[in-house]
């Protein structure tokens, strides 16, 4: 029977399928950060080890500050602990974490795959949500709970049921200003955060074959906000070349990973790349986002009594009447960074709008690692951002979920390189405008949601 690539992926890595079709996995790649502490009390508690301490990698992120490096000079002494029993934790099972002041730390979904730990075919398990950026490289990537972290470390397994499989194809070529990010957006905007729930997502198409891997690895990012469990692409020559030469990659045959011609999906989506143009969220949800050249929907435009309920409650909570242009919408602050969209690919994007001019707003940008850092000061980046008045920091999770002391202010509007936009997310009574590094780069130059275009 014809195969998609999910299901090549899944069956080469079932190790028992029971009768109702639930499926224990073995797993290739297991990645952990600072939440695993309840992880490592539940083999405690049972007294016992990790399976396999080669097969899992730490990496400090969520409460990573972005103003210092030494764990021991951490100001707040609650983020403190959590990063040194992380750190202690990692040490005493025997396992490979990438503390503060390692040179390869990173936020996870950016370090991993750029120090080549993720790789084409293999099944990779993060307590994180956004773990399916891991599929941008034809892996089988996906986010679990802390229980089932702890099944991981003692089992290299875990359970768990087939999604159904969903195919999104952009058609045709991006338009100059447009990227991944604004792909992202028009997608959920199109199916909703519930167009893909419980499923697994492969991007496919001409759009999707142009991108860089760091393109895709945003677009996977972004796929469980349209509901999914997981994104992926196809392996190809991109990723090959991507991978060459990285600290932990090793050669894989490629031959075979991708679905079968007559591979049969549960659904199909198929969006035009060349009428997405660069795009920002207005509301409380990803799906509540609109091209920047357009107007903030009013409720009475909803398509159901549903969503008119859920706009009012959003323009409330964002301080918006509806109707206004986006271009007329002032900002407080900016944030680049996050798994999401802070790659060196990201970092040159915003520098270029940046360059030679000076924000209107504050800006903090916070490079995904350690190393993109480095190679971001190699090319003469951070002095744009300086040179512009930008925060140039360090790596974390920082502004996109506000867990390491970094926050919006109450009522503060926030143009952000993130993921999510949920009520409070950045920070009590935060909003959240959800846009790509070009835009919002041109936010914190003009101070509105602006494309990179109109600068």
């Amino acid at each position: 029977m014809p195969r998609t690539l999910f299901e090549k992926i899944w069956d080469a890595h079932v190790v028992h399928r029971r009768d109702d079709g639930l499926c224990l996995l073995y797993v290739d790649r297991h990645y952990f950060h600072e939440g695993s502490f309840h992880a490592f009390n539940m083999l405690r508690a049972r007294g016992l080890k990790v399976r396999r301490p080669d097969l899992s990698f730490g990496f400090g992120d969520h409460y990573a500050p972005t103003r210092a490096r030494d764990t021991a000079a951490i100001a707040d002494p609650e983020i403190r602990g959590i990063i040194q029993t992380f750190e202690s934790n990692a040490r005493a099972a025997g396992i490979r974490a990438f503390e503060l002041a390692d040179a390869q730390q990173g936020i996870v979904h950016v370090a991993g795959p750029e120090l080549g730990l993720t790789l084409p075919g293999m099944t990779v398990v993060c307590g994180d949500s956004h773990t399916s950026s891991h599929g941008a490289l034809g892996a089988l990537a996906f986010g679990i709970g802390a229980s089932e972290v702890a099944h991981v470390f003692a089992t290299q397994t875990i359970w768990q049921s087939m999604p159904r499989q969903i195919r999104v194809t952009f058609d045709g070529a991006l338009p100059q200003g447009a990227s991944a990010k604004d792909m992202a957006l028009a997608l959920i905007a199109e199916i909703g955060t519930g167009g893909a729930l419980g499923g697994a997502i492969e991007f496919a198409g001409a759009a999707v074959r142009a991108l860089s891997v760091e393109g895709r690895l945003t677009l996977c990012n972004m796929a469980i906000e349209a509901g999914a469990r997981t994104g992926m692409v196809a392996p190809d020559a991109v990723t090959q070349a991507w991978l060459a030469g990285r600290p932990f990659a090793t050669p894989v045959d490629i031959a075979g990973l991708r679905s079968d011609d007559d591979a049969a999906f549960a659904a199909e989506v198929r969006l035009d790349a060349g009428r997405i143009g660069p795009m920002a969220t207005w509301g409380t949800s990803p799906e509540e986002a609109v091209p920047l050249s357009a107007r903030v929907p009013k409720p009475e435009e909803a398509p159901d009594e549903a969503r008119r309920r859920a706009w009012r409650r959003s323009l409330e909570y964002m301080g918006l009447q509806g109707g206004e242009r986006l271009a007329d919408v002032k900002v407080d602050r900016v944030f680049l960074g996050s798994c999401t969209n802070a790659r060196l690919e990201d970092l040159r994007a915003a520098a270029s709008v940046l360059k030679g001019r000076r924000i209107a707003v504050p800006m903090l940008v916070s490079p995904g690692s350690s190393g993109v850092k480095r190679a971001a000061e190699a090319e003469g980046l951070d002095r744009i951002f300086t040179e512009a008045g930008a925060s140039w920091e360090e790596s974390a999770c920082s502004l996109c979920v506000s867990m390491n002391g970094d926050s919006v202010g109450e009522g503060e509007r926030c143009a952000s390189t993130s993921n999510r936009n949920f009520v409070g997310r950045q920070g009590r009574g935060a909003r959240t405008h959800l846009v790509s590094p070009a835009s919002a780069a041109a936010a914190a130059v003009t101070g509105r949601l602006v494309s990179a275009e109109s600068v």
